[in-house]
Order: structure tokens, then C-alpha cells, then sequence
């Protein structure tokens, strides 16, 4: 009765994992964008397809761009250091927190504009910092075009 169960539950655990993810895609989060009725912060999930990008929110797409759409695709990072943190450990642990004021987090930003017919935005959304560079791959991959570093950009006013 063990190897029955034990066997059953080999076969039922991988399942359902599979399952659970069966549209392949990477969690980001909103930042901004052209994107009706969704506010900064919010967690999507980006589906990348051989010929549309689609956002989906709670398992109902909220956007659906075709491939051949986008007109650009920019990436860039915001880094600061973490001086609020650092305070608080520093009260806590009498100082040992100014090492933690050197430290500095970063975070990944992936935007992208589009144009299909009329219709036409950009939107930037934060990645993982273990995913953003895949996010990047597969966007160059589906659209043909290369993304841009919006860090090296100069912008004149």
C-alpha cells in the first residue's frame, strides 16, 4: 500500500507543478505605461508567443500586443543604496548598520513601445533581476529588434 502511494504521489506532484505553470511566463510589475485601468506596482505576469506579448493579470489578459507591433525595446536599471534600511539596523544593532548604508540594490526596468495601426503606447515594467536579461532574449527574439540601453542614452532638452 506504501509503494502504491508512494508511487502515486510521484506521478502527482510533477503534474500538477506542470500544470500550475502551463503558460510559461515571467512575473513583473507595472511601472507605467499606456496599459488602461492598471496602477503602478501592480504584479502581471508577461507572456512572451511566437507572435503576440500578452500581460495577464489573476489569469485574464489585460493587454495583447502583436510581435510585429513593438517599435522599440529600451531596458535600464535604477540603483540606490539602501539608507533607510541601514537606519533602522543601525537603532537596532548600535551601528552595525552603516555597513549595510554601502551596500546598494538595483533594480530592472525592461520598457517597450508599439505602434498597430491606430492604436498605439509603451509601458515599462520591472523585472527580476534573475529574469530580466531572459525577459530582454525573448522580446529581441519574437520582434527582430534589438534593445536599447536607455542608461547610455543622452537626452536633450
Amino acid at each position: 500500500m506504501r509503494r502504491v502511494f508512494a508511487l502515486l504521489l510521484c506521478i502527482a506532484i510533477p503534474v500538477a507543478v506542470f500544470a500550475a505553470d502551463a503558460q510559461n511566463g515571467y512575473k513583473v510589475a507595472y511601472d507605467g505605461g499606456s496599459l488602461p485601468d492598471i496602477k503602478t506596482g501592480v504584479g502581471l505576469k508577461l507572456v512572451i508567443n511566437s507572435s503576440t506579448i500578452t500581460f495577464v493579470k489573476d489569469n485574464t489578459s489585460v493587454a495583447t500586443i502583436p510581435a510585429s507591433a513593438i517599435t522599440e525595446i529600451s531596458y535600464g536599471q535604477d540603483v540606490h543604496r539602501r539608507v533607510g534600511a541601514a537606519i533602522g539596523l543601525a537603532v537596532i544593532s548600535l551601528g552595525i548598520g552603516g555597513l549595510m548604508a554601502l551596500t546598494k540594490s538595483k533594480k530592472h526596468y525592461v520598457g517597450m513601445t508599439w505602434a498597430d495601426g491606430d492604436k498605439k503606447g509603451g509601458l515599462a515594467i520591472q523585472c527580476d533581476k534573475n529574469e530580466y536579461r531572459g525577459v530582454l532574449a525573448a522580446l529581441e527574439g519574437v520582434t527582430g529588434k534589438k534593445a536599447v540601453n536607455s542608461d547610455t542614452m543622452t537626452v536633450k532638452n
